[in-house]
């Protein structure tokens, strides 16, 4: 075994953290303000760019024929970043139960969007009336009983008692399409629900390469289908609502399927600019890959419509900013202008939070009753809801426990493996396949090169014994310092050792900790803070897909703007690499001396780093991920290993692939896990990595770090 390796396994298995002194840096410069957001805002700062260039083109369009090019092209954008729909398959409908109330009906059933994707649904119908009607998919926003909430029953009951047909169904992960059950049956992700049922499954979605409304979208588009199926609907008088993620659905399917003459999404749509200065983006499903990127916007959801009908509806204090909402109209406005039908797109607002009012659910009605010609009054009815257990449409209320079936997990773990086939297939075939490596990379991540300034900022020094530890602030890669920590003896060797640790530069360092171990064994130590970690961590709180504290949302800015959070740090690599080109203490003269040793999950921002600019002699990896495949074959996987994945990277490289990519450069693995963050058994490693010249692996140490 390589000496140095030795060492380190040996200083692992004997480490003990005593109490830490302050090793904070960024708390001493008052101007830099508050860095805990620095990565969030640096993602954002890109995302601004991509909108603004956005603005610009869209501001120009003045003519029908430019509106209708433009139209176009943004199918193309959506059919890219929403992903291939599968063929259509049989339905297979059940009804299974029939309701009858004073003036309508409901019949409980449901049909497979996908071949044993079970979708729960219930068809409301007015009774007495003669000829074929019109008729509303209502699409529910994030409830845990889905279609059966009191407020959406208001609006749906209020629909059929006026004359419509109304189709609403569960979307996946609510009311009886729950994915996540506890040993004793209860909802795993209580309190949040249907926000982490679709943020979870959602995030292996984007990891293999598909956006994951693609599945929301089809179960809408389906929903239609069985809706034309029956024989008391009109085909040519179709319309759609919804409220907050129903509204998100809402606008989805009305801007994919021509079929829907009339939309009204509710308390949903706003700018991108505005819901990233805010909330900053949600749910999984309710993004798409690369969007900003390729010059996409909500606006766009409604302009994609033009001319046909399409009223918002808006609250001024919904969640979702007005502004935003505002700004949106008068964009599609322009559009609608252009068409010659501007009184066809309409928004209406009340003083309101994120619900719906009687003002809005009465513009809703009179909507519909315009556009889909069912005259008649607005006013806004006292109902009589329906009890939830009586609108079950499985025995139990649940299909996991009655007809099982897939979901969003299972769906995409299928999608994966044909993935994993295919890649496995070049790795043989392809005699290039590992040329193309470092490139993939980049391109996945969204790695730019960064500006590598000479400039950085001396922070203090003090001893600990006879170990220099000193402080200094290099600027990022936006409008941020990261902070670092250099730590060495006078009987410093001329090595020099580069430690990320993903508890911290604080823990790294510490008294006793691996960096002034390593330090008493000659190398200078340079510990820095990463973009997420340590002092650059924990300032975005508004997420909802906050899942075992891990801050999915920001890699969602990610996936809408491509500059991936690994993408930052890996850049962050670069200028404190060059950094030590300049120290004083390092022997460089062009040639690799800089040794990298990273903890958990940032071994696979090292990885991606010394792949993708090649500085590094010697890597060693303390607990790291041994594979982005686990990540989707693991139902329960750990979350924290996604701000260190790339979106789409499966079938097209994967870590094993980047161990050997990087030979002749030593690397060491110290108990690599899977992504239930599990000592990952060696067969299954071995499998995975085979016979790497380059790669020592051990399993000595219980608990590495």
């Amino acid at each position: 075994m390589n000496r140095f390796f030795a060492i380190i396994i040996f200083l692992c298995a004997y480490l003990f953290v005593h109490a830490q002194e302050d090793l904070s840096i960024n708390n001493f410069w008052t101007y830099n303000g508050n860095m805990t957001n620095a990565l969030y805002e640096r993602i954002c700062s890109h995302a601004f760019a991509q909108i603004k260039e956005r603005w610009a083109y869209v501001e120009g369009l003045k003519t029908n024929d430019e509106w209708v090019r433009r139209q176009g092209d943004v199918r193309k954008i959506l059919a890219e970043i929403v992903g291939e729909f599968p063929a259509k398959t049989s339905l297979n409908p059940v009804i299974t139960g029939t309701i009858k109330r004073d003036g309508f009906t409901v019949e409980k059933l449901y049909f497979e969007s996908r071949p044993g994707y079970y979708v729960t649904a219930a068809l409301f119908l007015p009774t007495g009336k003669k000829g074929k009607l019109p008729a509303i998919i209502y699409c529910c926003g994030h409830s845990n009983v889905g279609f059966r909430s009191e407020a959406y029953q208001r609006c749906v009951i209020n629909l059929v008692k006026k004359g419509f047909a109304v189709l609403t169904f569960d979307p996946v992960g609510q009311g009886e399409r729950i994915q996540y059950l506890g040993t004793n049956g209860k909802i795993i992700f209580d309190p949040w629900g249907p926000t982490h049922e679709h943020s979870y499954p959602g995030t292996q979605s984007f990891i293999s390469g598909r956006s994951p409304a693609n599945y929301f979208i089809w179960d809408g588009i389906r929903a239609i289908d069985y809706l034309l199926s029956r024989k008391e609907v009109d085909p040519a008088r179709i319309g759609i609502t919804g409220r907050s993620g129903g509204g998100t659905q809402t606008a989805y399917i009305a801007a994919m399927d021509d079929r829907v003459l009339a939309a009204a999404p509710e308390c949903y749509i706003t700018s991108f600019d505005k819901l990233l200065r805010t909330r900053g983006p949600q749910d999984a499903e309710q993004l798409f890959m690369y969007s900003l990127e390729k010059g996409f916007d909500m606006s766009d959801l409604i302009e994609l419509r033009a001319p046909k009908p399409t009223l918002m509806v808006t609250t001024t204090s919904d969640i979702f900013s007005i502004q935003g909402a505002r700004d949106v109209f008068k964009e599609a406005q322009n559009g609608y202008i252009a068409f010659g039908d501007p009184d066809n797109l309409m928004m209406v607002e009340d003083d309101a939070g994120h619900a719906s009012t009687k003002k809005n659910r009465e513009a809703m009605y009179a909507f519909f009753q315009k556009f889909l010609n069912n005259p008649g009054d607005p006013k806004d009815e006292e109902v009589e809801i329906l009890n939830e257990k009586d609108l079950w449409v499985t025995p139990a209320g649940l299909l996991k426990t009655s007809l099982k079936g897939e979901d969003l997990y299972s769906l995409n773990e299928k999608y994966s493996a044909e993935l994993l086939k295919k890649l496995q297939s070049e790795r043989q075939n392809n005699p290039d396949f590992y040329k193309t490596i470092a490139e993939k990379a980049k391109s996945l991540t969204g790695y730019s090169e960064p500006v590598l300034s000479k400039d950085y900022i001396f922070s203090g020094r003090w001893w600990r014994g006879d170990c220099s530890i000193e402080k200094y602030l290099l600027k990022g890669t936006g409008n941020y310092y990261i902070p670092v920590l250099r730590l060495s003896t006078e009987k410093n060797n001329g090595k020099t050792v580069l430690l990320l640790d993903d508890q911290g530069k604080a823990s790294a360092a510490a008294k006793d900790g691996l960096a002034e171990k390593l330090v008493q064994k000659g190398y200078q130590v340079i510990v820095p803070d990463l973009n997420g970690f340590g002092e650059l961590s924990g300032g975005y709180t508004k997420g909802d897909a906050i899942i075992k504290d891990v801050p999915m949302n920001i890699w969602y800015a990610g996936i809408l703007t491509h500059k991936s959070p690994l993408a930052v740090r890996v850049e962050e690599i670069k200028i404190i690499v060059d950094f030590i080109k300049r120290s004083p203490l390092s022997e460089w003269s062009g040639v690799r001396l800089l040794t990298g040793i990273a903890c958990g999950t940032l071994s696979t921002d090292l990885l991606h780093a010394a792949v993708i600019n090649d500085e590094f002699d010697r890597i060693a990896l303390i607990n790291p991920l041994f594979s982005f495949q686990s990540i989707v074959q693991e139902r329960e996987y750990h979350p924290k290993f996604v701000m260190s994945t790339p979106a789409a990277v499966i079938g097209k490289y994967d870590l094993p692939d980047l161990v050997t990519v990087l030979s002749p450069v030593k690397i060491c693995m110290i108990n690599p896990v899977n992504a239930l963050d599990q000592i990952v058994d060696r067969s299954v490693f071995e499998r995975m990595y085979g016979d790497l010249q380059n790669l020592e692996v051990s399993y000595q140490v219980a608990d590495a770090f």
